[in-house]
């Protein structure tokens, strides 16, 4: 019954096709919108067919791949998308993934993927000395940021409990908290739930001028807590928030965990990769004595999604906090000679070959190509706060840290008074609104204080400065014309 099993020159052919179709993206990708004007009714009646009692025929898949390709998909590659913390995807690491799909080795247990195994274990090294962590650390890759900090959140309860909370359950032992800045990933919250600590176990520590949680106000946190009865286990410090890219006070905040026996884990998902470039690095002093790291290389270090990193300085942690035995995988390693499986670090059995994209990736192009891409997309950031500054009816709304640049559109004949911050808001909410359906650029949103903001987000290699520009220039075309519309020309002449 050969229906599925293809012959190699069926696959070749067939994959042929595929390149062909990727490669003419790459060619037309400049020139394409960054999105369309679509709604979900459209898109769903466009790529949604019904699965077919026999298969399509070449020509008509491929003619289904290209009107999905060219007409109803976004592209998070164009050199103008700007937004949230997307990276555009390596070149090498489209293959790879390939490749790795082809030989769909399981990279949970050893014997099930040898050479994908001992790669990931490899490159895990290699990210552990990026970041100076001892030699004893290791970890493993996963799905993305959420996953890599669960993971993270998961040893650091089950280490510092204090009872065998593995087996009892949270409920044998005293309330738990940890300690994130304001500016954290909401993931966080989901992380305490999925921990059966409830959301309300986190601690929203306050933040100073910079967006840096107040090691004051940590400390306070955490007395008031243990005067309560309830047990402070975890601080997740972030390096690179998802609003600004700040970094929060990486060494006070390992002085604090020190001293009062908690678990130091940094959520780095955004501003990790950035430690490989030699002018950034040192905005990260301190993260080398973190017992854990989480990072995503499919962010800022622009390979395919998906892949997040999770670095433990003890790798023993995640074995006890993991490992679980099953009688139909027995194995007496010491007579076969294999390696770690995988599967008994986290929380997935069956994984992919995650590694595979990163590791080409990096073989392709090599440390340096990476720390001089990381180190200019910051270098576009500072440039565009710059320019920012430069023009009319435009105004910078936080410090640039790494590459990521806060700014409104604000009319200067906008008076003051108690409604202009109201008035700005829905300007500025409109405006990103209609910068995304528009297609010619693409940015997205923070929040900052009570101020809705525009944000841009450059984690993409193929961003230079004429597409910064570009994004200013449409900011300011349509927030000129949405000005018209909502601030009648009386009311704009009145408060000239």
């Amino acid at each position: 019954m050969p229906d599925l099993d293809w012959q190699p020159e069926q696959a070749r052919a067939f994959a042929a096709r595929a390149v062909d179709l990727w490669t003419e993206f790459l060619k037309r990708l400049p020139s394409l919108p960054v999105a369309g004007r679509w709604t979900s009714a459209e898109v769903a009646e466009a790529a949604c067919r019904p699965v077919p009692e026999e298969g399509l025929s070449d020509d008509e898949l491929f003619g289904y791949l290209r009107e999905l390709t060219f007409d109803w998909s976004m592209y998070p590659g164009h050199p103008r998308f700007m937004a949230y913390i997307t990276g555009a995807g390596t070149v090498p690491g489209a293959p790879a993934d390939l490749l790795a799909a082809g030989l769909n080795m399981n990279v949970g247990g050893w014997r099930l993927s040898p050479s994908a195994t001992e790669i990931e274990l490899h490159l895990i090294r290699w990210f552990a000395e990026q970041f100076r962590l001892p030699p004893g650390a290791g970890g493993l890759f996963v799905s993305g940021g959420a996953m890599a900090n669960f993971v993270s959140l998961k040893c650091a309860r089950d280490q510092r409990a204090g009872w065998n909370i593995q087996q009892e359950g949270v409920a044998s032992g005293p309330a738990m908290a940890l300690y994130a800045s304001e500016e954290v990933h909401v993931t966080t919250d989901r992380e305490a739930d999925m921990l059966g600590l409830g959301r309300g176990a986190v601690r929203k520590i306050p933040i100073d001028e910079q967006y840096r949680m107040r090691t004051d106000a940590l400390r306070d946190a955490i007395r008031r807590d243990r005067d309560a009865g309830v047990q402070p286990f975890a601080v997740v410090a972030t390096a690179g928030t998802v609003a600004t890219g700040a970094i929060d006070p990486l060494h006070p905040i390992a002085d604090i965990c020190r001293a009062e026996g908690l678990w130091m884990h940094v959520d780095a998902a955004y501003g990790g990769p950035a430690v490989l470039a030699d002018d950034l690095r040192p905005l990260f002093a301190g993260i080398e004595r973190a017992d854990s790291i989480a990072f995503d290389p499919h962010k800022w270090m622009y390979t395919p999604h998906s892949g997040g990193c999770i670095l433990i300085r003890d790798v023993t942690d995640l074995e006890r906090s993991f490992s679980a035995m099953a009688g139909y995988i027995h194995e007496d390693k010491e007579r076969t000679g294999h390696g770690v499986d995988l599967g008994m670090m986290g929380p997935q059995f069956s994984r992919g070959f995650q590694a595979l994209k990163v590791w080409v990736s990096l073989l392709a192009h090599g440390r340096r190509a990476y720390a001089r891409r990381i180190s200019h997309d910051a270098a576009l950031a500072r440039y565009m706060a710059a320019r920012v500054g430069e023009r009319p009816n435009l105004e910078l709304a936080a410090p640039v840290t790494l590459s990521i640049c806060c700014f409104r559109y604000a009319p200067e004949d906008v008076p003051t008074g108690p409604g202009r911050e109201d008035y700005l808001n829905e300007l500025n909410e409109r405006i990103m609104t209609e910068i995304q359906l528009d297609g010619r650029a693409f940015c997205s949103n923070a929040i900052l204080g009570e101020r809705f903001v525009l944000r841009a987000c450059i984690v993409n290699f193929r961003t230079e400065a004429a597409d910064v520009d570009a994004l200013l220039d449409v900011a300011a075309e349509l927030g000129a014309r949405l000005d018209a519309d909502l601030r009648p020309g009386d009311q704009r002449a009145a408060s000239g």
